[in-house]
Formats: structure tokens, C-alpha cells, sequence
């Protein structure tokens, strides 16, 4: 009976960049989801996953591509602290309940109110080590109505606070001061040796092909800064960035690569690892306080 109540509350939320045609969609299989009595799962209702999943299998499937990830790629251990930089509504957090031990902890923060609402009143009650935060951060896609600039945000977390932090399809939807106060921002709550995993757009020769024959996923023509972007009227839909800027960028931060580049398939690259490239940071010194010391 509680869970069929939770569904039926779930439908009166407001959700924000779901086409008609998708809601309706989610709003039946969450009215069958409910009806079959599957509705004990801890996962959030189809029609609240604003987060690109296309439905709860899609949704389970990234989950669990990106734990992979983040123990094999990044080295996270289960007793770390971990930051999930735009954690949407629980799609990365979920698989994490299952990894973490009594001493790790995770923490994230999202933009998208909906997304919060639902992971503190559905996740943190069984997992009190699950924290969630709301942003209020201005986005023309998911929240525009905010009251603060990404370029000027500060995490709400205090220095050295985490071991390991990740950001998947986040800086793919940032322009350049975004992008670096974000990476500033990381760099200063990361613990020293601790870790970032984080996706990207890059552009290298390969991709400059991919984008040019058609062959990719999304097409970021236009330059803003050193940028590019797919729609020159909504920036944010897509961001890409040549690698040799991204490096410059988190190296100024304390965050160097540790390679190899694991590229993806969004340009139609062939063997792509997922679909957007990721790359691992680790946290040191920053290049001023080297020069300096």
C-alpha cells in the first residue's frame, strides 16, 4: 500500500525536459509498474528519470556501467568518501548502496529539485551515509529559474572533505568559466591523492573526422570560447572541448590525467569504452603553490 501511495503522489510532480510523448509513456508503465506490485524496488518511477534514461532497464544498465568504472579506472574503494557532482535522481548513487561499507560515504548535489526530493525521502532513510543537496544553480535546460551562476558556485563541502569524486554527462553541458569554476571547485574538496572521474566531449583528430562525415552522436559546431556546441541557441544541450584545453584547465587546478584517455563512441568512434570520453584526475599540488614552494 505504501509503495502503490508513492506512485500515486509521483504523478502529480512536476518534471522538467520530458517530450509529451515520453511522459505518457512513463506515466503507463509506472501505472502497470504499480499495478504488478513492483513497485518495492528502490528505483525511481519512469516518469521522474529526467536523467536520459529511457526506462528502468536503461536506467539499472548505466548504474552498473559506471560502478565498473569507478572501481577499475578510478580506484574507488568501498570505506572512501565520495562527491557525485550532478547526481539527477539517484541512477549512479543507487549501485553505490550496494559497494559502500559502513565507513565509506557518499554525498551528492543536483540542480533538478525533483531529483533531490526523491533520493532523500527514498534513498538516505535506508542509508543514512546517502546525503543529497539541492543547488539552486541558474540552467537554461533544468533550472532557470535559479539563483546562482555555476561560474560562481561553491560546493557546499568543506576543503579535502572526499577520496574520490566523479561528474558523468556534467561538464558535457558547461561553457568554459562553468567548466573551470566546477573543476576549481572539485580540486579543493578532493583530499590530496584522491581522485576524479569525470566524462567529457573531447575533440582530437579522430572525433574533427567523426563530426565531419556524420558519423557522430551530437555534431558541436559552434565555437563559444574554446568550446563548441551543438546548438548555438541553447549552449548547454552539448559542450565539447580539445583535450589539450582540458588538461591545461585541471592541471592549473592540482588535477592531473592519469592515462590512458578512455574514448568513447559519441563521434563514431569504433571500440568506444562508453559513450562519452572519460578521463581520471588525481588530486596535487596546484601549479602556483609549486612555483611558489
Amino acid at each position: 500500500m505504501v509503495a502503490w501511495k508513492s506512485h500515486i503522489r509521483s504523478l502529480l510532480v512536476p518534471v522538467p525536459a520530458l517530450s509529451p510523448r515520453r511522459y505518457a509513456v512513463a506515466w503507463l508503465t509506472d501505472i502497470v509498474r504499480a499495478l504488478r506490485g513492483r513497485g518495492g524496488e528502490l528505483l525511481p518511477p519512469s516518469r521522474l528519470m529526467f536523467d536520459g534514461s529511457q526506462n528502468a532497464d536503461d536506467f539499472r544498465r548505466d548504474g552498473a556501467e559506471f560502478l565498473t568504472h569507478f572501481v577499475e579506472l578510478g580506484g574507488l574503494g568501498p570505506s572512501h568518501r565520495v562527491l557525485e557532482i550532478g547526481c539527477a535522481i539517484g541512477r549512479k548513487a543507487l549501485p553505490l548502496t550496494r559497494y559502500l561499507d559502513q565507513h565509506g560515504s557518499y554525498d551528492g548535489f543536483d540542480i533538478v529539485p525533483v531529483g533531490i526530493d526523491w533520493c532523500r525521502a527514498n534513498i538516505t532513510p535506508q542509508f543514512p551515509n546517502f546525503r543529497f543537496a539541492h543547488a539552486d544553480i541558474i540552467n537554461t535546460l533544468y533550472n532557470p529559474r535559479g539563483s546562482v551562476p555555476a561560474a560562481e558556485y561553491r560546493f557546499p563541502y568543506a576543503d579535502a572533505s572526499f577520496d574520490f569524486a566523479f561528474a558523468t554527462s556534467v561538464f558535457t553541458h558547461m561553457l568554459a568559466p562553468e567548466l573551470e569554476r566546477y573543476l576549481a571547485e572539485t580540486a579543493r574538496v578532493l583530499a590530496p591523492g584522491a581522485r576524479l572521474l569525470a566524462s567529457f566531449l573531447l575533440l582530437d583528430e579522430e572525433a574533427e573526422r567523426g563530426i565531419a562525415s556524420g558519423k557522430s552522436m551530437v555534431s558541436p559546431i559552434h565555437p563559444i570560447g574554446p568550446s563548441r556546441v551543438a546548438r548555438a541557441d541553447v549552449p548547454e544541450a552539448a559542450a565539447a572541448y580539445p583535450i589539450a584545453h582540458v588538461r591545461k584547465v585541471c592541471r592549473a587546478h592540482g588535477l592531473e590525467v592519469i592515462e590512458p584517455v578512455h574514448f568513447g563512441s559519441w563521434s563514431g568512434r569504433a571500440g568506444g569504452l562508453s559513450t562519452q570520453d572519460i578521463l581520471v584526475f588525481e588530486r596535487r599540488q596546484p601549479a602556483a603553490a609549486q612555483a611558489g614552494s
